[in-house]
Formats: structure tokens, sequence, C-alpha cells
């Protein structure tokens, strides 16, 4: 592979500076010349980005890019690939295809699965009247005369005979409510004076009691099929009365990392870099909910990728690099030897272009991604996001917009995807967002789409989740 295709440097620096609208701390950054801010750019293809580099500005539209003329543009459409959201309906129609396997488990067992069926009450919740308050149970107006016993009514007892009225008794939180009981009252809001109980404030009938069915009847739906599973989810699941859940069993992937030049420990040297993919793609997979089978380092050899390929069990295999037609780019020959089908061969967008998604066999489908770090995050949530999605059973989230606050330049043609953090209601680009960086997705809340010609203050564009809480990095302002 190239050592543009695939450039892990510790710096994330390749010539490809980056620039942009909203320099980090404690870089500055003179905006009186907008060309700057020029678009960040893959290495990959000097006449493309020659083109955009030189893209007169329309009157009209400061800071938009005039079309070309039309022979350059039929140039760059047969080497622009698809459209960035034709590729993304693609990549999900591919993970749709097929059967999902089920499977019931017992309830830790399938955390971090989607429900194959929606989750229906078996029992009321709660079951009985409780009290939700250490107090008195009461009835009707007081005071009330104290009934001795042996500490009051516990949770997990069982219920307790009628209250008569004008009477209370002890009771614990989560206990039976005793019939005839019209409230509790906290213990800290009453007083016992020779035998009989006080209160402090007002009381109010019901206060206090969780009524049976409060939360939800016996045979009410509790959540969708399609629900991921989390702690919450198990818990509801057993409060429900549930022992086992049915669950779409997450898909398998196997995770290849390309590249003779890759370290995996100690710092650069002799023209070696540090595999920045390796230690990222597949814990990013498993957020995505994938079960990553393992990740495996293979050389600039047609014959080992060959070979790695067509022996995985995995559902989807994810490639690293060697993805473009350098002299060691063996994806594409590897991918026509083994009778794979091409469904997106390059896509529209920046960094990223020269991704690819093949279908090795029927439900089983090969990712690949370049080898710059965020060329390859940009992979991800194009091609292998939609696809696990659908693989997983989970739905489909519905896209958000977001207002921009400073401007970003867009590619002539291509949509561009940018690392951005919120600020207020408003989102923010960052500065470091060269395909071989990953410093700005690192402290990103999402990725915003940007359109071909680029975004103004105040446009709304779609934002993409990250997989993980956002950073609260500060320097970004």
């Amino acid at each position: 592979m190239t050592a543009q295709d695939h450039d892990l440097g510790a710096s994330g620096a390749t010539g490809q500076g980056g620039t942009g609208e909203s320099a980090p701390c404690p870089v500055s950054h003179d905006r009186s010349d907008d060309r700057a801010s020029a678009p960040m750019v893959e290495g990959d293809d000097g006449m493309e980005d020659a083109l955009a580099l030189v893209g007169r500005r329309s009157p009209t539209s400061p800071g938009r890019q005039e079309p070309s003329a039309p022979g350059r543009d039929a140039l760059r459409g047969r080497r622009r690939g698809m459209p960035w959201d034709e590729a993304r309906a693609v990549a999900s129609r591919a993970g749709r295809a097929g059967v999902l396997r089920t499977q019931r488990d017992p309830l830790a067992a399938s955390l971090g699965r989607v429900l194959a069926t929606p989750l229906t009450a078996f029992v009321d919740l709660p079951s009985f009247d409780t009290s939700a308050m250490d107090g008195w149970a009461v009835a009707g107006p007081g005071p009330w005369t104290v009934m001795s016993g042996d500490g009051g009514l516990l949770a997990g007892r069982e219920e307790a005979g009628t209250l008569a009225d004008g009477t209370a008794v002890r009771i614990a939180t989560g206990a039976r409510v005793p019939p005839g009981a019209t409230a509790v009252i906290r213990s800290e809001h009453a007083r016992t004076d020779s035998g009989h109980l006080h209160a402090q404030r007002r009381v109010l009938h019901g206060q206090d009691i969780r009524p049976r069915g409060q939360e939800c009847r016996s045979g009410d739906r509790l959540l969708a099929e399609g629900t991921l599973v989390t702690p919450a989810v198990l818990g509801l699941a057993a409060a429900a009365g549930y022992d086992e859940l049915l669950t779409v069993l997450r898909p398998t992937v196997e995770v290849l990392v390309l590249g003779d030049e890759l370290l995996t420990e100690g710092l650069p040297h002799d023209g070696l870099i540090r595999d920045a993919l390796g230690p990222m793609i597949a814990p990013w997979l498993r957020a995505l909910g994938a079960d990553v089978t393992g990740t495996r380092r293979v050389g600039d050899d047609a014959d080992a990728l060959q070979r790695a390929v067509t022996e995985s069990a995995a559902d989807l295999v994810i490639t690293t690099g060697g993805t473009a037609a350098g002299p060691v780019d063996h994806v594409h020959p590897v991918l026509r030897k083994a009778g794979a089908e091409l469904l997106v061969d390059g896509v529209a967008v920046r960094p990223g272009h020269p991704m690819l998604l093949a279908r090795l066999a029927p439900g089983r489908h090969l990712v690949g991604l370049p080898g710059n770090p965020l060329a390859a995050v940009s992979g991800l949530l194009t091609l292998a996001e939609p696809l696990l999605r659908r693989r997983s059973g989970q739905a489909t989230p519905a896209p958000y917009r977001a207002s921009l606050r400073d401007e970003i330049h867009g590619h002539p043609q291509d949509t561009r995807l940018v690392p951005v953090v919120y600020r207020g209601d408003k989102v923010v680009p960052l500065h470091y967002r060269g395909p071989a960086m990953l410093r700005g997705i690192a402290a990103a809340h999402g990725l915003a789409v940007v359109p071909p010609g680029g975004g103004r203050p105040g446009d709304e564009l779609e934002i993409l989740d990250l997989t993980w809480p956002p950073s609260s990095e500060g320097c970004f302002t």
C-alpha cells in the first residue's frame, strides 16, 4: 500500500495541513484570506484536488464554488464514485438482506443486543399497592391510634389485615399497603404522643402510595422490537417478570489491518509508523453492535490477503488501506479473484473517497476502508454503520440537524464529513480534520454532513452522532 493511502504517523501530518474555521487554542488563524481555509483534500486524487483548489467563487454565494466546465464534470463523475447518501442506503439494504439470527438467553447474556420481539409486561407494575416511603399507613382523618405490633409492615411480607378507620401502623418502603389505608405519612412528617399519631403536615388522600398498575398493566407493551438492551432494559425486563429475552444475535466482524509499514508499539522510526486503526476499529465496531472476532495484521501481500478474506467466517470483513490503485493496493484484485460483487466502489465524500463495499457471499460482506485515520472513520460511518445496524436488528435513527455557527468550506462536488462540537444550540467545526488526522474526531461530538459548496453560518446541517459520550475537551471554542 502507498504511504499516501495509509499514513498513520504519530503527528497525523502528511503534508495536507489542517486549516479550518475554528482553530483550537493555542493556535491562532488569520481569516483575512479565505484561501487559507481551502478544503481538506485526499492525497490520492491529485487532479481532483487541483481542480477543487482553483475553482472560482460565485459572486452571489461567498465561500462556494462555481460549477466546472462540463468536460471536467464528466471526468470527475467517473472518479468521485457513488453519492454519499446513496452509498449509505446501499449499505443499509445490504445489511437488511437475509433473515436475522435470534436467540433466547438469560437476561445478563442479552446485554448489548436488540430485542427481537416487543417487551410486554407479564404482571402489573407494581403488582400490589405499595408504600413509597418509610412511615405510617393511616386510615381516615387523624389523629390516629397507633396499632401495636412487632416493627410494623415490612416489604416481602404477606398482606396484613384491614386497617380500621382512625388507626395507624408503621410501614416500610415497598411493603404492601393494608386494605383500608388512605395515605402514608412519612416518618419525618409525624409525631407520636401517648399512643397516638399526629400529622405535622396536611395529609392528602393516597399520598406516598404507589397504586397497583401505576407503571403498567399486565399485557402492556413496554418497549418495541429493535430496542437496544441496556442495563436499564434488563432491570425493566426483570421487574416485568422476564428470566430470558429473545434478542437478535450481533453480527460477527473480523478486522484486517493491511500494510508492511505499521508498528504495533513504540515510536515511529526508519520509515515505519504506528498503527492507529487497529486499536480504534474493533472497539468502534463493538459500539456499533458487532462482535469482533479478531484484529489481524496482513502485510502487503496479495496472496496473504486473499487467504485472509476467503477463509474468514465473519459476517463482515473490514479491511484498512489498500483500496486505491497503488502498486501494493491489493483489495480490488483480491475481490475480483474471489468473485465478489462490488456494491459500492468509491463514494463522493471527503475524506474517505476510495472506500468500498462488496458482497463476498450471501449474507457476507466486506467493507474496505481507506488507510488514513479520519478517512477510515468516514468509511465506518458511511458503509459499516448502516450495514451493521440492519444486521444487528437496530432501528435506523432518524437524522437530525443542527445550526452551523461558523462557515465550513466545501468540496465543489463531494460531500464532506467534518468533526464538530456543540456550543450552545449551534455546532462549531474543529480545526484538525485532514484525512490523516484523528485529533479532531477525538474531541468531536459528531460529524457534520457538509454538502458540496460548503455551509455558511446559520445553515442547518445533518449531524452524525458518535457512539460514545461527548468529549469535554475545553480547548476548542
